[in-house]
């Protein structure tokens, strides 16, 4: 047998990997289609779970947690309507994942229902946009949109989701009538519009961070506990400057007595 050459060893070498290669060309186009989808689904089922934690810290105080609306404050987002006839009323004529996030950008100087909003629905929604004076990035706001429009199927009663269970409290928070204040809080949606330090970041409405330390020098004629009593049962008695009297005035039918007296307790113990 002739032993193989230098170059003749150099040229097989050269073919094995030439078709190595082929079929490794070969292998990656028949699999990309199916690698690139799974690659979106994961980057979109990200960009859902990171929008849900944003709109949970900034949005959810006035639209809900599960994006349901909170009566007199703010609309649904995830209801039929939104998704079937928001873009028809207001006129716009894009996508509506693009809507969502000109709107949460620029924010709504002036709803497009004023009948259903305090203060005639003005202003209605402030900008969220670094590039408009807001809180956030492009990437969160469209993060934000992509967890709003994972709502379509559920909205087009073409998916449903199990109901959660209603948390158990703690015994120290339901003897603690300051822990169930900020539940009271919470769910109601006043960090929508109101600051408190480590809780919320609304800023439609006064700072509440230390109210229970000012609220006694607002009115000379009440206590603290009475100011902000009355502030929530009749929140047009007294506006603080530089603030629009955009509170819902319908918290005396809405709230039970308890809850009042929570809220207030909460409230009181910010200082």
């Amino acid at each position: 047998m002739i032993a193989m050459t230098r170059t003749q060893t150099q040229i097989s070498i050269g073919i094995l990997l030439t078709l190595l290669t082929a079929a490794l060309i070969i292998y990656v186009g028949l699999t990309e289609e199916k690698r690139m989808s799974s690659y979106a689904a994961a980057q979109q089922a990200e960009a859902i779970e990171v929008g849900a934690d944003l709109f949970e810290i900034n949005c959810s105080g006035c639209h809900g947690l599960k994006a349901q609306g909170i009566p007199g404050l703010a609309p649904p987002l995830n209801d039929r309507y939104f998704f079937t006839q928001r873009l028809e009323e207001v006129g716009w004529e894009g996508s509506l994942e693009d809507y969502i996030i000109a709107t949460i950008s620029t924010g709504r100087p002036v709803s497009t229902r004023p009948d259903q909003y305090p203060g005639g629905g003005s202003p209605a929604m402030p900008a969220w946009s670094e590039e408009y004076g807001g809180p956030l990035r492009e990437d969160q706001i469209r993060n934000i949109a992509a967890f709003i429009m994972n709502w379509k199927p559920i909205a087009l009663g073409q998916a449903e989701i199990a109901e959660l269970p209603t948390p158990t409290p703690r015994p120290e928070e339901a003897d603690n009538p300051i822990a169930r204040g900020q539940q009271v809080f919470t769910e109601r949606g006043c960090g929508g519009c109101h600051t408190i330090q480590g809780l919320s970041a609304g800023t439609l409405a006064p700072n509440l961070t230390q109210i229970g330390k000012v609220a006694a020098s607002r009115k000379p004629d009440l206590s603290a506990e009475e100011y902000i009593r009355e502030s929530i049962l009749t929140p047009t008695a007294f506006v603080v400057e530089g603030y629009q009297p955009i509170m819902p005035q319908n918290y005396g039918e809405q709230l039970s007595q308890q809850e009042l007296d929570d809220l207030v307790a909460f409230l009181l113990a910010q200082k």
